[in-house]
């Protein structure tokens, strides 16, 4: 049905002039009469609805369908009988789509009022007459309240589509600003970002990885993990292949931290410290990976200095201390020299030594960032070693009156660099006894296993704060507890000892010594490489 009432009403009158003109065989409704009346009457509402100006609101074509139904109730009053009755259906229908259901009970009184009462008081009361007269307008106002609550179930989905509309749009307008934001906010980070998605393809970056990428690929890029350009390894010499790329490494699912390259030539060139993450659904399926690019080339530059200036320093300050200790040594071995003078003496040989072993620490740093730490393996009874580490350093345990207890009976073989690993012993026991307090113990303990051999030192010290002890193996990291006691010391010893046991394929674990304190484990390969091995 048309929301146009004029175009209804024209409509209508088409059906009552088509009905009207089947009758024509009976004959034309005489002048003047009811039907001529109905026929006048529809001319005149027909025209006025046509001509005049159309009103913004349906209320004022309320006349027109009451008119409508006064026709159909003129033009059946003849004595042959008309099936006009039908048509008072739609102006019925036409006040239940725009009035809803009063619009559909009023239509169908009307309906009664002058469609069927005519009806009645034209023919008689009889059971087909009172049938074709009641029938219509019951049918009318059936239809009118089912086309009420049509239209009324549409406009309610209407106007529930039109809110859900302006939620959408609300919410697009939302995640436009969000998508506006993040991009103003990802633009001004100092840290490249690349977001991939399951084939390795690029899916987003932001201005800093561009400018990367520019470094790294100067001929352009096609947008795929693992393109191959000016990127090299962190000695900034080596160029990457592609299976060591970072972008295609994050594709295949691998999750790392702090991996450091070069990208990039010349003075423009720059260092970058790449980690990535795996981006997964609920499923657990990997969807895409993210990557942070850090530009680290102050850092590494300041890192090449202070290794040269480290080698440079050691390197100055071992010939004097091997001297200074020399005669040191030669001094003592006097017999004429007064007591005091040997008490003296011996605090300055001491101090030298300690010297020359900060020394070495710091030469080995250095060599240790430059290169891998090399170790030199041969068969050696590790039962001894330690044992002979601990009687070492007995004078430091007893000056300082801590129990030092040892326990590595027999004799136990083992495949490693005998000096390297005296070092690690040594700088796990020094640290033991700095750190335990007068009256306390150090155990050293030695545990031979089928593939592994565990040397265990702990002690009844304070222990190490559980937030600390994923840095204390960094090279100058010292512990609150450390500086809090001014105990002496750099913090290199345990970054060494670190290195010296990943060079023999082993680990090291920092946990609560039984009873407090603090146990270090050192675990190392029984075997650890063909007999001959250099590195």
């Amino acid at each position: 049905m048309q929301d146009d009432p004029r175009l209804l009403q024209c409509g209508f009158a088409l059906l009552v002039l088509l009905e009207t003109a089947l009758r024509v065989p009976a004959g034309l409704p005489a002048w003047p009469s009811w039907p001529a009346s109905g026929l006048s009457l529809l001319v005149v509402v027909t025209l006025a609805t046509v001509l005049a100006p159309r009103p913004g609101t349906p209320g004022p074509y309320v006349w027109v369908a009451g008119a409508d139904l006064a026709v159909v109730g003129l033009t059946r009053l003849t004595p042959e009988g008309s099936a006009a009755a039908i048509l008072s259906v739609l102006p019925v229908l036409w006040l239940a789509r725009h009035l809803g259901r009063r619009g559909a009970w009023a239509g169908g009184a009307a309906a009664l009022l002058l469609v069927s009462a005519p009806g009645i008081a034209y023919a008689g009361v009889d059971g087909a007459g009172l049938a074709r007269a009641v029938l219509p307008p019951a049918v009318a106002v059936t239809a009118g309240l089912v086309i009420a609550s049509g239209v009324r179930r549409a406009q309610l989905e209407r106007a529930e589509a039109t809110r859900r509309g302006h939620d959408l749009a609300a919410a697009l307008d939302t995640i436009e600003h969000q998508r506006r934001t993040a991009e103003a906010i990802l633009d001004t980070v100092d840290v490249g970002l690349l977001l991939l998605d399951e084939q390795g393809r690029y899916v987003g970056r932001n201005k800093r990885h561009e400018d990367f990428m520019a470094l790294a690929f100067p001929d352009g890029h096609d947008g795929t993990a693992g393109q191959l350009g000016q990127v090299r390894h962190a000695d900034a010499v080596t160029a990457m292949a592609r299976d060591e790329m970072p972008t295609h490494r994050a594709r295949l699912g691998e999750e790392f931290d702090d991996i450091r390259i070069w990208v990039g030539q010349g003075a423009e060139r720059r260092a970058l410290s790449v980690s990535a993450r795996s981006i997964r659904d609920e499923s657990g399926r990997q969807t895409g990976s993210a990557l942070a690019y850090k530009d680290v080339t102050d850092f590494m530059e300041a890192m090449e200095v202070k290794d040269a200036f480290v080698a440079s320093v050691s390197h100055e300050l071992r010939t004097p201390l091997t001297s200074i200790a020399g005669y040191l040594d030669v001094l003592l071995e006097r017999a004429d020299l007064p007591a005091q003078a040997v008490r003296h003496l011996e605090i300055a040989e001491r101090n030298a030594h300690r010297l020359e072993r900060l020394v070495a620490d710091l030469l080995s740093t250095a060599v240790a960032d430059a290169s891998p730490t090399a170790v030199q393996r041969a068969t050696v009874d590790l039962a001894a070693l330690v044992r002979e580490q601990v009687e070492a350093a007995r004078p430091v345990a007893a000056a300082r009156q801590v129990e030092l207890v040892g326990c590595a009976a027999g004799e136990v073989a083992a495949y490693v660099d005998s000096q390297r690993v005296r070092q690690v012993v040594d700088n796990l026991l020094s640290n033991a006894l700095k750190h335990t307090p007068a009256g306390g113990r150090v155990r050293v303990e030695l545990v031979p296993g089928d593939d592994e051999l565990e040397v265990c030192v702990s002690d009844t010290g304070p222990g190490i704060d559980p937030a600390e002890r994923d840095q204390v193996f960094g090279r100058f990291f010292r512990t609150r507890a450390a500086r809090d006691q001014v105990l002496p010391g750099v913090g290199l010893g345990l970054a060494i000892t670190r290195d010296i046991v990943a060079a023999h394929d082993g680990r090291i674990e920092l946990d609560d010594a039984p009873g407090g304190g603090l146990r270090a484990r050192v675990l190392l390969p029984r075997g650890g490489g063909a007999v001959g091995s250099g590195a």
